[in-house]
């Protein structure tokens, strides 16, 4: 019998992919069509948000269903509690991730082995992040504050740190935040859009074919 290859940690995952794409929307069956559609178009990390009840029903759905590519790994975001970190660990999450330093969060993941994605904005949120366990500092939301030169001048003094830059990012944007050092890149409306209400076939495709986009341009930063 041949041993399945062991799955790299999330961190390698994420400076190897270079992309997450966060889904977040109130409808459960569009979001469970989505995550399908972009994992067979080449999105590896996938992150359904918990802001409402569909991400926790439609992650429990398609880590059950056993029919996604081998190598997607399924996410949980907008964990705010220790309960709900729980719950999307059981639901099927191999990794978490926070709008903000929630120190429950980051707790739990640290106790149960979970990689925790941490959000920050500031020098001091983004070392309180690392020093309570973070995997990885999630820049959130980082076109707010400056987008790829904020980035560039968080990194100065925190040059080890290796950040995601999520909110608002276009994919002219893509090259200008890996140039300023981001590990990689999460991705939620300018990707997913009319996917998180539509699940009609004409929705599904033109999802397709910006995650297909996405996937390109965020290969060829590698």
């Amino acid at each position: 019998m041949e041993l399945a290859t062991p799955r790299p940690p999330v961190l390698d995952l994420l400076r190897r992919e270079r992309l997450v794409a966060v889904l977040r929307g109130a409808d459960a069956d569009a979001l469970t069509a989505a995550t399908a559609v972009l994992a067979a178009n080449g999105v590896r990390l996938i992150e359904l948000t918990l802001s409402s009840d569909a991400g926790l029903t439609a992650l429990r759905r398609v880590a059950a269903d056993g029919t996604l590519p081998a190598d997607t790994v399924l996410g949980a975001g907008t964990v705010l509690t220790r309960d709900q970190a729980r719950a999307a660990i059981d639901a099927g999450a191999r990794y978490l991730v926070t709008p903000g330093v929630t120190e429950e969060v980051l707790a739990e993941g640290v106790d149960q082995g979970v990689p925790v994605l941490c959000g920050a904005l500031t020098p001091s949120e983004a070392m309180a992040a690392v020093r309570l366990g973070a995997t990885a500092v999630k820049l959130f939301p980082a076109y707010a504050v400056g987008g790829a030169r904020y980035l560039r001048d968080l990194r100065a003094p925190l040059p080890d740190v290796p950040f995601i830059a999520i909110g608002g990012i276009a994919l002219d944007d893509i090259a200008d935040y890996f140039a300023a050092g981001a590990v990689a890149v999460g991705v939620g409306s300018p990707l997913l859009r009319e996917a998180g209400t539509d699940s009609s076939p004409a929705a599904l495709a033109a999802l397709a074919e910006r995650a297909r986009a996405y996937v390109a341009a965020t290969s060829a930063e590698r």
